[in-house]
């Protein structure tokens, strides 16, 4: 059995107005066209649609059933029609996020929140997680995308690389905040927290120090920046990190100075490079590069 939606709104529109008549007007179409519909529809479902009371069309017990189950439908179209139209303008849908644990509770939320404002339909799942995890994720689909750094490239994966200035943290009062530029010779008696030594940007670190002839001074080991800013905010040790995350605890207990040699933390924003393209996460991908623009490795 097979029902046409024009049959379903022939039946509706009749069943509201009581005449054949006042359905045509509301369907745009003839009232022997809304009879035609009426007469297949009864044809198909097998009982008569309507009986006449004083000059009115009023649905028979089964029909009135059947107008119920009808409603739903219509119902779910016009959910339909709505979720079409968000997800062409972009302004419903669901974005899933997989990124670094710094970025869950520093830059990301912000940048977030301000790119919902113009999508109330959209919903997020963020995700953090260590970098092995987030590629894992975004190479199965299971994220739209990733936030990660120190990415050497994958052939399932399609990137946005973005280089990050970094700056040397010191705690505030620390006698070389007074300088406008600090240098691997500058930290020579300072006790470094640094991020893990596995990391692309822990070798580049070392090979400054090491090429200059300057002991570096490793006291702890962190995964993530805002750990090493959280632990120089508090008076302890001295750090290089990126601008970003340095950013987070500006007027929270610690001082930023450029560091030279010139290095930049790179992180890598991930995507499957198979499925589907949203134009949501495609824009989400936008609007996170564009929020980075400040601290960018010129």
């Amino acid at each position: 059995m097979k029902f046409q939606l024009r049959q379903l709104e022939a039946f509706r529109a009749t069943a509201e107005t009581g005449s054949v008549t006042q359905a045509a007007k509301i369907l745009g179409v003839s009232q022997p066209a809304v009879s035609r519909l009426l007469a297949d529809f009864s044809t198909a479902v097998g009982f008569d649609l309507f009986v006449r009371k004083q000059g009115t069309l009023t649905p028979t017990s089964e029909a009135r059933y059947m107008l119920a189950e009808v409603s739903r439908v219509f119902d779910s179209l016009n959910h339909l029609e709505d979720l079409r139209r968000d997800l062409k303008e972009r302004t419903g849908g669901h974005m899933r996020i997989a990124c670094l644990p710094g970025f869950a509770t520093s830059h990301l939320p912000g940048v977030l929140a301000e790119f919902l404002v113009e999508r109330p339909g959209v919903t997020v799942t963020l995700e953090p997680d260590r970098p092995e995890r987030i590629l894992e994720w975004v190479m199965g689909e299971q994220y739209d995308c990733g936030i990660t750094d120190g990415f050497s490239g994958h052939p399932a994966i399609e990137r946005v690389d973005i280089p990050i200035r970094t700056v040397c943290i010191l705690p505030e009062g620390h006698a070389l905040g007074r300088k406008e530029v600090i240098t691997p010779e500058d930290l020579a008696d300072e006790k470094i927290v640094h991020s893990r030594r596995n990391s692309t940007f822990f070798v580049q670190l070392e090979s400054c120090f090491s090429q200059r002839g300057v002991p570096f001074n490793s006291w702890i080991e962190v995964r993530q920046f805002t750990a090493a800013c959280t632990f120089v905010s508090q008076g302890h040790g001295a750090s290089i990190v990126s601008a970003l995350d340095a950013a987070q605890f500006e007027g929270k207990g610690l001082v930023a100075r450029p560091f030279e040699p010139d290095l930049s933390h790179d992180l890598s924003i991930l995507r499957p490079i198979t499925g589907t393209r949203p134009l949501l996460v495609l824009d989400f991908i936008e609007a996170f590069v564009e929020s980075l623009q400040p601290f960018i490795h010129q």
